[in-house]
């Protein structure tokens, strides 16, 4: 994952914010995965997008990266996600790449209650015969943010983890004795490692608890990371990175008139030595089978 994400994000710093649901909801979310699960994804995005665009902060279009995590280190469910974010967003025009003017992407405080109202709105209409806990209302839903000062890759490694791997793996499970089954876990309040012990059939519910429906998506891109906004993404690496964006009306090398003049561009993987463009070669689509 580190690697390939690595080269279809902004060369900017990445931002790394985590987006909690409150206890209050864990059960309503457990019985209705498919959906919940997705709208706590998409209400995390759509949430950074809306205060984004408030001018106060980037005035302008981000991208964001979302991982799902549904447990804690003792297995505990805990349905979170985890989006990195690049510090800035593209104009609406196109034509800069807008950098937070205070020295932060946004607020987490009125983010976190965009987050609460988007994330309501949406389960409400995906189930409006069922009854959410007015109490809802009443708490902080967690936002938590951070710079990820680690650099890129090893953010995405970090990520990466909770993309291919399972709630616990075997080297953290210690024995099983006596109906007994006893793991290692990290508190991450007291940053030591603790043992654990569970009768098997609660291990087992809460390892199974974890299972994500069939072909859901864990791992989803809003934004200028989206799919289909890459030509968004290409033009932000461009204004990042100094690259001169050849005209539309140039389809090969035929239309340049006399010697070209090289354009310099900072080499994306090391960041130090430049590229010279010698030519542009455009794909003109799938040759006849």
């Amino acid at each position: 994952m580190a690697r390939g994400e690595a080269k279809r994000t902004p060369p900017a710093h990445l931002l790394h914010l985590v987006f909690t649901l409150p206890r209050e909801l864990h059960d309503i979310v457990r019985s209705h995965q498919v959906k919940l699960l997705g709208i706590l994804i998409h209400a995390a995005a759509l949430s950074l997008a809306k205060l984004a665009r408030d001018p106060r902060y980037v005035g302008g279009k981000i991208g964001v990266l979302s991982v799902l995590h549904t447990w804690t280190r003792a297995l505990i469910y805990h349905p979170h996600a985890h989006c990195l974010v690049p510090a800035g967003g593209l104009s609406h025009d196109g034509a800069s790449w807008l950098s937070p003017p205070r020295g932060f992407l946004v607020p987490v405080t009125a983010l976190s209650r965009i987050f609460r109202a988007k994330f309501m709105a949406l389960a409400r209409k995906s189930f409006p015969h069922v009854s959410f806990p007015e109490s809802v209302w009443h708490v902080e839903w967690v936002v938590y943010g951070k710079p990820s000062l680690q650099g890129t890759e090893r953010v995405l490694q970090y990520l990466a983890r909770y993309v291919h791997r399972i709630a616990i793996t075997d080297n953290r499970i210690l024995s099983m004795v006596d109906g007994q089954v006893t793991f290692r876990y990290k508190d991450s309040r007291e940053k030591k490692w603790k043992t654990m012990s569970l009768p098997v059939m609660e291990f087992i519910r809460r390892f199974l608890q974890h299972v994500l429906p069939r072909s859901f998506h864990k791992v989803r891109y809003y934004g200028l990371l989206a799919p289909c906004n890459r030509h968004l993404l290409k033009q932000a690496r461009s204004l990042m990175t100094d690259e001169e964006v050849l005209p539309d009306r140039i389809k090969d090398s035929h239309h340049n008139f006399g010697p070209a003049k090289p354009t310099y561009v900072l080499s994306p993987s090391c960041r130090l030595g430049h590229l010279i463009l010698v030519r542009a070669i455009f794909y003109s689509g799938r040759a006849p089978p």
